[in-house]
């Protein structure tokens, strides 16, 4: 820790918040806002931190899941479906996303409104917005934050959230708020701190607009045969009836849905662990975050708030943890040996997973797509995690 460097404002940090002022006036908010504003706007070293930090390890499914949809949350979610079944009918009514979802989303992004995170988000943007790893992304959420302000939402000293921005209830970045907020309550103003019923429409509009089908759930857990091609992943959607074909049934082994509905499956752990049929409503979620194992946590909490029990298949709780620069060293081993992973980049994207189906089927392995503690070995990789 001695030998980390000492974290400090950009020689340029004034100057830039005064362009970004210059282009929130520009764009319509008042200079009295934006002045006042960034002017006690200041560095957070603390953010710089928490934004460049990696993980030493990147969770497993299992962990991450295990972490997430537990007991406490799902019977905390039961008690909140109740206690606001009026609330949520409503939502549900105008959006068309059923009320499990809801609260599935405000249990995994505030632990339902126990935390909204203690960052002042107009410093925590003008932080970000004044480094330059991100600089244009985080220039415009800070001039949507002063918009946000301009508009009386919420006053400035009040706009607390996380180190990245997002805020309120179901922890909107400041661009979703300006677009897709609403003031549900009718109390003249959108509301995400304090206003149950904004919070929750304003979800359900975001989720509507993004897509969401209120006729089909986000995916459900699957069987699938002996002897099955994992390589058929790489083929992307199917309606139902086709992965009927191929054998795959649902969790309990029985005919998957008549509906005219396309699936793509996900095996976020491998042959040995669960796999899904992920529906368009899958997408959806992950347009909320772009992560799988985020979107399948969604739909899990949902399906266990509802009264669904847990994964038919549960996730092994032995599988190898790979830090960034591990992921790296996987991509770019597999594209020495001409399986093409793409740019090594320490992300286990869909180009990763097909390079390593590929490489798995010309070792005669499980062709899944996943950096199993076997495959790794084979290509000469032993991840740290494993070390003793």
């Amino acid at each position: 820790m001695a030998n980390e460097p000492v974290i400090t404002a950009p020689d340029n940090f004034d100057e830039c918040l005064a362009t970004i002022g210059d282009r929130a006036i520009a764009e319509g908010v008042s200079p009295d806002t934006a002045r006042q504003v960034l002017a006690g706007a200041e560095f957070l070293p603390r953010v710089i931190e928490l934004d460049r930090r990696q993980p030493e390890f990147t969770t497993t499914f299992a962990d991450y899941v295990g972490r997430r949809v537990n007991e406490q949350r799902i019977s905390r979610g039961r008690e909140l479906l109740q206690e606001h079944r009026e609330l949520l009918a409503r939502v549900t009514r105008e959006t068309g996303v059923p009320p499990a979802y809801l609260v599935s989303f405000w249990g995994l992004e505030t632990n339902f409104g126990s935390y909204f995170g203690k960052m002042p988000v107009p410093s925590a943007l003008a932080t970000l917005a004044c480094d330059p790893r991100r600089a244009t992304y985080f220039s415009q959420e800070l001039i949507s934050a002063l918009k946000i302000i301009d508009e009386g939402a919420v006053p400035a000293e009040q706009m607390e959230g996380s180190w990245a921005g997002a805020m309120g209830h179901v922890q909107f970045m400041p661009s979703v708020f300006l677009q897709h907020a609403v003031d549900a309550d009718n109390d003249g103003r959108r509301d995400l701190w304090n206003s149950l019923p904004d919070a929750m429409m304003s979800a359900g509009k975001f989720l509507q607009s993004m897509g969401w089908d209120g006729e089909y759930r986000w995916g459900r857990e699957v069987a699938l045969p002996g002897g099955f091609d994992y390589t058929v992943a790489d083929g992307g959607w199917r309606p139902l009836a086709e992965w009927q074909q191929l054998g795959v049934r649902d969790a309990f082994g029985g005919a998957l849905p008549d509906a005219s509905i396309r699936a793509r499956l996900v095996v976020p752990s491998g042959h040995q662990g669960p796999a899904f049929l992920a529906y368009d409503n899958f997408n959806v979620i992950m347009g909320w975050n772009r992560s799988e194992f985020y979107a399948i946590a969604v739909g899990h909490l949902a399906d266990r708030i509802a009264g669904a029990g847990d994964f038919r298949t549960s996730p092994p709780t032995d599988a190898p943890a790979l830090a960034r620069d591990e992921v790296e060293l996987l991509q770019s081993t597999l594209n020495a040996k001409g399986f093409e992973a793409g740019r090594p980049d320490g992300i286990m994207g869909p180009a990763t997973r097909s390079a390593i189906r590929r490489y798995q089927a010309s070792e005669g392995m499980i062709a899944d797509g996943y950096p199993s503690l076997d495959l790794l070995q084979s290509l000469g990789i032993q991840p740290r995690a494993l070390e003793s």
